[in-house]
């Protein structure tokens, strides 16, 4: 055993199998094993002092006493009363001992960025703590005051360890605590855990749900401080590399209010004492990594807490509203006053254009009710002058609305990440007044000029002027006119009074305006914090309860009732209510949370609020969603007709054309229909007219669609409960899945031993007095867990099929028109030629139109039969729609796309394989994926919890993707063809996490 000097210690607590040692800056710190659970061994530093010990003990039982339920140390008793025992080390010298029930779960800063939940879980069991411990007294001080945060100015004459910038921002937060350091020592002091970093926290990481915290330890540096102090140094550690700081700063710091409320005076030092601990952190590791250059405890911090402090895009003004606003307070002491102040008003302001405004119309450019811009990710010029046009409105005068989600801020500024589905600002946060160029704008109230200038940038404000106010109490506040003409900006001067009911200002044209139709931006502000001059006009959704405290509705300074501009979002609670009411049980809903989507483009989509989502799950809108080539082709033939097929129309041949050139000559003959349920449907009567018989084979766990036809050969339907399980007539052969199948990759003939399961489906058919109709399947089973099934299979089935008299069907639904890449169709890759060939959905990329195209002999065997007729099937408008989907397919290079995409997506899930061991395979052509995750690459027990999970957090970081597989266990990732190296990079690194957070759940 290393460490034999323990040996004792470990014997009297029947510690078996040795201990493991762990981290600590001073103290030693071990892991151990006892037949009723894991134990920690703490031992402290030689010398250490008998009164710290016990002080140490006596607060955690102080604590548990006083709240139970406290994830606290259970101490495990010693000798006599005490709970720790003398024993000499290697060297000889004496350290105090001491055992303590061990936790589940892991340090915090291994299992890295916690979501809001858990930080507010976290922030209300600080409270806890902090509640528990306010009446203990402690008794002997640590000798490392260094990390008392009241007296953190220690650090003040040894900046000089720093270098360039970083000496400067730390000298920079050493003044600020300066300045707020009587405040501090003014408030009231209690007993304070003092350290819970990040690697005193443990918290146990959940499939399914968001983690706990499981631990609260070392209790080794306690002192008698602020509670505020307490919040600080938690809250430091416990933000570090996320990716919303502020956000996550706010769930913690909510999570304490909500247990013990802080005062504004309290809230108003977090942030700046957060600053003050990081900075005594870097300057500290910066020292001991002078003396101890090897030790990663010293340094292991040092990186992520530079990255918080040199943030840029943190405003501590903003931060201070921002927590305010989250424990439930106005963002400033006066901001309610103000808003009663002007709401009172309402009706005696001059009007800002000079008329009356109640009774214009109101115009939305909102997700939900407008389509501008066609590309959310880019407004033209045209559609952001002619706003009115594109919504139908012809009044050159309307309102646009308050807190309106909308697209058309494309700009880059716009975005707060580094991928396009990364959060973006688009909710309104001024009322607009769209007027024609030239109009006067006007002061509601008396005010003097805070900001005049021209703001020149595309789609910025133009000219733009904010004016202060005073409430007759001499509260303070601002309003916003923006889009104005240059000139009238460039003529006022800060600090000049204006007037109620003045002019001061005109409207500009887009020329001058940022590019917009002519209109008024009015905005008002309660306070200044963390925005001074440069006000942003929208707001992030996430951000929005906190942007709507600072700048609320203006509506009061128009004279107009708030409701008049106020965007009425989509109810998404009542909306999922109704669908219940409305829709069967049986109609499910993606995601464990489920998502309204409103608009999309390319492979993302968007929410009711605006926010993208990157698609990697829908293969139905094949070329992307809302391209502006199918939707001009649908106008264009809606403009003229939508007929059926029994009349003569050159759409449909010339989609037969374009379909039947890109497949075996033989297969000439095209059928069409809505669906692909529909065209699997008719396969199987084509199937039975041409061979006289009526059997299927087919694969397990295939689906074919939802008809009554259909799903009698999809096993993976008619196997479901109350689905009356499988007819005689249908025979089922094995996946050929070689990775968890019976015979898998190490089997060179595992192709021919697949196959030859269709010997014994051919033989139980004659044995019941049957005759084989076909064999269908999807060439690459979806459904079945996104297969690629081994080189040969489908040769070996299909010579066996029509051997014995049956037809070929391939259903290419998943895997047709270009997604892998280098075979337009998935039979190619097999080296077959089937004699029926389905397609779906993606043929009309979302209109419904399914297709089946044969060989002349099955066409007229079937012909045989009564009249076939789909009155939708083949219908002007569907053929129109699939044959630009083939031509954008091949003109925008889309198949080329798919394979380099493919594969670049592929070797990175590979790389991620070697990292997680919960990666089981990954595998797929092109764009048709699959990851597979178990629980152990031995027995290859799927991880069907942790598949569930992993896609439901790619959705919370705004990636769909699927599950697939008959244990739900496949991650099946299918994005439309548009995707680009910059969204595979996001899915691997969302993935990652994602990974990460499985196995530290296992």
């Amino acid at each position: 055993m290393e460490h034999v000097w323990l040996r004792g210690v470990a014997e009297q607590f029947g510690i078996a199998g040795g201990l493991r040692q762990l981290g600590g800056e001073y103290d030693l710190n071990f892991r151990g094993r006892t037949p009723e659970g894991d134990v920690i061994v703490k031992a402290m530093r030689p010398q250490g002092e008998p009164a710290l010990v016990d002080q140490q003990c006596a607060a955690i039982s102080h604590a548990l006493a006083a709240d139970p339920t406290l994830p606290l140390p259970r101490l495990l008793p010693a000798e006599g009363k005490r709970f720790w025992q003398s024993v000499a080390d290697a060297q000889g010298q004496q350290r105090m001992v001491w055992v303590q029930r061990a936790f589940t779960g892991i340090p915090m800063g291994e299992a890295g960025p916690q979501p809001p939940a858990v930080l507010a879980e976290l922030g209300a069991l600080t409270a806890r703590l902090d509640l528990a411990l306010r009446d203990f007294k402690v008794t002997a001080a640590p000798d490392a005051a260094k990390w008392d945060l009241t007296e953190a100015g220690w650090i003040k004459p040894h900046l000089d360890v720093l270098e360039g910038s970083r000496r400067a921002l730390v000298a920079g937060i050493v003044a600020g605590f300066e300045a707020l350091k009587p405040a501090l020592d003014k408030l009231p002091r209690q007993t304070i855990h003092n350290d819970l970093n990040d690697f005193n926290i443990l918290v146990q990481p959940r499939l399914g749900e968001p983690a706990h915290i499981s631990g609260l330890i070392d209790f080794g540096d306690m002192t008698h401080g602020p509670r505020v102090c307490e919040i600080a140094i938690a809250a430091a550690y416990a933000i570090l590399d996320h990716e919303t700081p502020e956000a996550a700063l706010a769930a913690f710091v909510a999570g304490y209010h909500g247990v013990s409320a802080l005062s504004a005076e309290e809230i108003g030092l977090i942030w700046p004492l957060v600053r003050m601990r990081l900075a005594v952190s870097v300057v500290n590791s910066t020292i001991e990594d002078k003396g101890r250059p090897n030790d990663p405890y010293v340094t292991i911090s040092q990186a992520p807490a530079w990255r918080l402090l040199e943030n840029p895009a943190i405003d501590g003004e903003l931060m201070g509203a921002r927590l305010r606003n989250a424990c439930g307070l106005p963002v400033t002491d006066a901001a309610g006053r103000i808003a009663s102040w002007i709401a009172g008003q309402r009706g005696s302001f001059a009007p800002v254009l000079g008329r009356a405004l109640d009774g214009l119309p109101v115009g939305s450019l909102g997700i939900a009710e407008a389509t501008i811009p066609q590309n959310p990710f880019e407004l033209r010029a045209d559609e952001a002058r002619n706003l009115g046009t594109g919504l139908g409105i012809t009044q050159q005068w309307w309102l646009g609305q308050y807190g309106e989600p909308r697209l058309v801020y494309t700009d880059k500024a716009f975005r707060k990440g580094r991928w396009l589905a990364s959060n973006r600002r688009t909710i309104h946060m001024a009322v607009d007044v769209f007027a024609p160029a030239g109009e006067p704008v006007r002061a509601p109230l008396a005010g003097k000029v805070a900001l005049a200038e021209n703001r020149k940038g595309h789609l910025d404000y133009g000219g733009v002027v904010i004016l202060e106010h005073r409430t007759p109490a001499g509260d303070v506040f601002h309003t916003l006119y923006g889009h104005l003409a240059a000139d009238g900006a460039a003529k006022l001067k800060q600090g000049q009074e204006i007037g109620a009911g003045e002019a001061f200002a005109k409207l500009g044209p887009a020329e001058e305006n940022g590019g917009w139709e002519p209109h008024l931006h009015f905005q008002l502000a309660l306070t200044l914090d963390g925005m001074g001059h440069d006000w942003p006009g929208v707001a992030d959704p996430d951000d929005w309860a906190l942007w709507q405290a600072i700048c609320p509705n203006p509506a009061a300074l128009l004279n107009l009732p708030d409701e008049t501009v106020a965007y009425q979002a989509i109810d998404e609670v009542a909306l999922l209510a109704e669908r219940k009411a409305r829709f069967g049980a049986n109609l499910k809903l993606s995601y464990k949370r489920p998502v309204t989507f409103l608009r999309g483009w390319r492979h993302h989509l968007f929410d009711a609020m605006g926010r993208p989502y990157l698609d990697a799950y829908n293969n139905v809108p094949h070329v992307g969603h809302a391209h502006p080539r199918i939707r001009k082709v649908a106008m264009d033939q809606l403009a003229r007709m939508n007929s059926n097929t029994r009349y003569l129309h050159p759409a449909p041949m010339a989609l037969a054309e374009r379909l039947t050139a890109k497949l075996p000559k033989e297969l000439e003959v095209c059928f069409f229909v809505n669906s692909g349920s529909e065209a699997n449907e008719l396969a199987l009567r084509l199937a039975r007219a041409a061979s006289g018989g009526y059997d299927i084979v087919t694969p397990d766990h295939g689906y074919h669609g939802n008809t009554t036809g259909a799903i009698d050969i999809s096993a993976y339907k008619f196997n479901k409960p109350n689905m009356g399980g499988r007819k005689p007539w249908v025979q089922l052969v094995d996946v050929a899945d070689d990775y968890r199948g019976r015979f898998r990759r190490d089997d060179a003939d595992r192709a021919l031993h697949y196959a030859q399961q269709v010997d014994g489906a051919l033989a139980a058919i004659a044995e019941r007095g049957g005759k084989v109709a076909g064999f269908i399947a999807e060439t690459f089973p979806s459904v079945g867990g996104q297969i690629i099934p081994p080189p040969g299979y489908l040769a070996a089935v299909y010579e066996r099929i029509r051997a014995a008299g049956g037809i070929c069907i391939a259903d290419e639904v998943q895997t047709g028109l270009g997604r892998l890449g280098d075979y337009y169709f998935g039979f190619e890759q097999q080296n077959v030629r089937p004699d029926i060939v389905v397609l779906g959905k993606p043929l009309g990329n979302g209109h419904p139109i399914g297709a089946l195209i044969t060989t002349r002999a099955i066409a007229e065997r079937f012909a045989e039969g009564p009249e076939y007729f789909s009155t939708f099937g083949g219908s002007n408008l569907s053929c129109r729609i699939a044959s630009e989907v083939l031509d954008i397919v091949e003109q925008e290079g889309l198949s080329a796309n798919a394979k380099a995409m493919g594969e670049k997506l592929l070797a990175g899930m590979r790389a991620l394989m070697a990292d997680y061991p919960c990666v089981g395979d990954v595998r797929g052509i092109g764009l048709f994926l699959g990851l597979e995750l178990v629980t152990d690459r031995e027995t290859l027990e799927p991880a069907t919890d942790a598949a569930a999970h992993v896609m439901n957090r790619l959705r919370d970081m705004r990636i769909l993707v699927g599950r697939e597989g008959p244990a739900d266990n496949i991650l099946k990732i299918r994005p439309p063809l548009t995707v680009g190296a910059d969204d595979v990079e996001m899915i691997l690194d969302r993935l990652r996490i994602c990974l990460r957070e499985v196995e530290a759940a296992r």
